[in-house]
Formats: structure tokens, C-alpha cells, sequence
């Protein structure tokens, strides 16, 4: 990546540090508008063994319906946090462009749980 990509100064991580990123495919099987926040959304996600509760600030650019049946990539080993008020036990992986963001998905068939590296 260069500096024009990301505006700023490039900054390193070791291959050791990003190998502490826990990833894997994920199933979204349901989605809702966050109870308490406009740009949040609320999505249930398989990730094979289980299911966990993800909080997602996509509204601007995804309707909660848009979400269901997608794989998505997800970072399994962030810390929880709550979101107003609902516990996100992960993050969902978007790349954006200018104004644009879009949700990363995989292009092929592969199961929930999935490791992705």
C-alpha cells in the first residue's frame, strides 16, 4: 500500500502481529436496524460452531435485509464491545473508496467458520 492509498505515512505491522487476527467466513442469517443508533445495524452470524451477534455501522450503504445470505469475513478474536447498548462479539470487513463503502464477501462457495489468512 502506498502513502497516496491510505493518505498518510505507511506503518508496519511484523508478520507475527497480523497473525494474531483471528478471521473467518461467516453466514449473516439475520439482520436488523440497531434499536438505538440510525447507522448501526444489528446482524446474527453463523460461523459454523456458532453464532455470534455483530454490530455494523453500514446503514448509510446497506439496508439490514441486504445482508442476509451473504458470507462475510469476520474477525473472530476482536474484544467485545457494546455498540448502544448491544454487544458486538466481532467485525465484518468492508473496503471503502471516497464516500463508498462495500461489504467483503467471498466469491466462492466455502462454509461458515471458514478460517480466512
Amino acid at each position: 500500500m502506498t502513502e497516496e492509498a491510505t493518505g498518510k505515512e505507511q506503518e508496519y505491522i511484523s508478520i507475527e502481529d497480523f497473525a494474531k487476527v483471528r478471521m473467518a467466513v461467516g453466514l449473516v442469517t439475520e439482520a436488523e436496524p440497531h434499536p438505538k443508533a440510525d447507522r448501526l445495524v444489528v446482524l446474527r452470524v453463523s460461523l459454523g460452531a456458532e453464532t455470534r451477534t455483530l454490530v455494523a455501522g453500514m446503514r448509510k450503504w446497506y439496508e439490514p435485509h441486504e445482508f442476509v445470505g451473504k458470507k462475510v469475513i469476520v474477525i473472530t478474536n476482536l474484544k467485545p464491545a457494546k455498540l448502544r447498548g448491544v454487544e458486538s462479539q466481532g467485525m465484518i470487513l468492508a473496503a471503502e473508496h471516497g464516500d463508498d463503502v462495500v461489504l467483503l464477501t467471498v466469491d466462492r462457495d466455502i462454509p461458515p467458520g471458514a478460517r480466512v489468512r
